[in-house]
């Protein structure tokens, strides 16, 4: 457990890319079966405690600090994890130090009665860094700059392989990847795909730039639009016992599916579908908050499904049956994708449109006015549009020269920081995490500011120390982690804000709700009396036009 805890707090510290696959890449190298297997599992997501809650680790330090020092410990900290690693009583030699394989084979046994006193002994046993781990693993909130495709790529590592390859395989693999290290080292053959539903890596674009243009020639390329929707591909296959499986895969492999029961009952052809999930209603795409209402859910009600009906809209075909098409080119492709899903004949799957262009100005007129270009209905759903070579495979990750992105301007208010909390990991000494408002009439006449929005990037490290000793110095209030900043017609800070796209939102004061905000400029010399007003928000929403 110390050399995991080891790991976790490098890599927590560690800003480069590189270095992070170096640390992974030595651990996995120099860590005996099952511990490696275990600790790549808890950095791809594969680790899930159910019994194993935050709630757990809060009623274990209440029963150990004063809890007005707790309060105040957590406030300052930002994290969890941290706070109670840094506070509970030490007890060296209370117990031995426990081995990963041995926490996990805990967390997973034991029940809600016991788990208590067993997470409570390991703790005693184990030093602040060793207690920071674990509870990072309980509490399933890693948060140290790794994601599940930079850890693949550190394994595939050991072998001199390409991480595509082990993404190949990795469904049809369980913790702790005992067959995944000895194909890698060379002591086994490589495992057996046997999933008849198995996620394939995606393939990416680049941002497009000015100078691109000069470089492509219009006839070469077809374009569509980018849907403000979430990436997904939907695969059904079957087993040789003629059982259909049909799994409903994120951008990063995550199965969906259990929260799209209609999309998965509609998928009734084996294929792999690469697209962009919606929701759609009314004949019209609906705004992505409309969507998140059905994500991060393990079962939907039938009033959900009536709500937000969730929809696919289809823009390449990666496996046609049993047959992977991903070498051949874009242009063969999407003719295989058009028959697809006219066999499917599902009104919850259809083909995103083609964007008809002549030249480069003429894409860039459609960009700017999607319904008058043929988006209609569902033009408040694109944030741009897509540039794809026909004559482009399918291959994973970004390679460059295939895919471009050709995103919308980004829309630009000016808004009064409000409030301000701590952020997490190398931020939690720092307060980075900024809601900010605008004025409104108020009850009595007098202009309010009302929340709009929260963003927590946009500024350099610079920056944020200017602002976090900006908090500091004109904290009305505290509530908890939040500070409340002066915020007045003549005293205040203005932030021009970016953001993707707006929709009403009941859940908001200010019955709005921002897509993507980033802070663009931090407005040093502007009075907040000269912010925006909600009315500049409501004039941008879908029926204002």
């Amino acid at each position: 457990m110390n050399r995991f805890a080891w790991l976790l707090d490098r890599l927590a510290y560690e800003p480069r890319r590189n270095a992070k696959l170096a640390l992974i890449a030595d651990y996995l190298r120099s860590t005996p079966d099952p511990d490696r297997g275990l600790a790549l599992a808890a950095m791809t997501g594969g680790l899930v405690f159910p019994n194993a809650k935050a709630g757990l680790v809060r009623g274990l330090i209440a029963e150990r600090t004063d809890p007005v020092l707790f309060a105040l410990s957590y406030d300052y900290v930002g994290d969890l994890s941290e706070t109670v690693a840094l506070m509970w009583p030490s007890r060296h030699g209370a117990n031995a130090v426990p081995h990963l394989p041995d926490v996990v084979e805990g967390l997973r046994s034991v029940g809600k009665t016991e788990l208590p006193r067993l997470v409570a002994s390991w703790l005693d046993a184990l030093d602040e860094t060793g207690r920071w781990a674990l509870l990072k693993l309980i509490t399933g909130s890693l948060r140290i700059g790794v994601s599940a495709r930079l850890a693949k790529t550190a394994a595939a590592s050991l072998g001199g392989i390409p991480a595509d390859e082990v993404e190949q395989v990795w469904h049809g693999l369980e913790p702790p990847y005992a067959t995944l290290f000895a194909w890698l080292e060379g002591r086994g053959p490589r495992p057996e795909a046997t999933d008849p539903a198995p996620f394939r890596p995606v393939m990416l674009s680049h941002p497009i730039e000015d100078g691109d243009f000069e470089k492509m020639n219009p006839v070469e390329f077809q374009a569509e639009w980018k849907w403000d929707g979430i990436r997904v591909q939907a695969v059904t296959g079957t087993r040789p016992d003629g059982e259909r499986v049909t799994r409903l895969f994120s951008r990063t492999g995550e199965d969906v599916a259990a929260a799209f029961p209609d999309v998965v009952e509609a998928l009734t052809q084996d294929g792999a579908i690469d697209g962009e999930l919606l929701v759609r209603r009314e004949a019209a795409v609906q705004s992505f908050n409309s969507l998140q209402q059905r994500l991060n859910r393990k079962s939907v009600t039938p009033k959900m499904l009536l709500e937000h009906p969730a929809h696919i809209r289809a823009y390449d075909l990666l496996v046609d049956g049993d047959e992977d098409l991903r070498a051949l080119p874009l242009s063969a492709r999407r003719a295989r994708l058009e028959a697809f899903v006219a066999r499917l004949a599902s009104p919850i799957v259809d083909l995103s449109p083609p964007i008809p262009f002549s030249d480069w100005e003429s894409l860039a007129a459609a960009r700017t006015d999607p319904a008058a270009a043929g988006a209609g209905a569902d033009a408040e759903a694109v944030e741009g549009c897509m540039i794809k070579r026909l004559d482009s495979p399918y291959l994973p990750g970004r390679p460059k020269g295939h895919w471009w992105k050709w995103k919308r301007e980004a829309r630009l208010i000016d808004c009064v920081l409000m409030y301000a909390q701590r952020g997490h990991g190398k931020r939690s000494s720092f307060y980075s995490d900024f809601t900010f408002g605008v004025w409104r009439a108020g009850e009595g006449g007098a202009d309010e500011l009302v929340p709009v929005g929260k963003a927590y990037f946009g500024f350099t490290d610079e920056e944020l120390v200017e602002l976090d000793r900006y908090v500091r110095k004109h904290t009305l209030n505290r509530f908890g982690p939040v500070r409340e900043v002066t915020h007045t017609v003549d005293s205040g800070l203005v932030f021009e804000v970016a953001f993707e796209g707006l929709q009403r939102s009941t859940r908001h004061k200010s019955g709005v709700a921002m897509r993507f905000p980033r802070i663009s400029r931090i407005r040093w010399d502007k009075p907040p009396l000269e912010a925006d007003r909600i009315e500049s928000l409501e004039a941008l929403l879908p029926s204002n036009g």
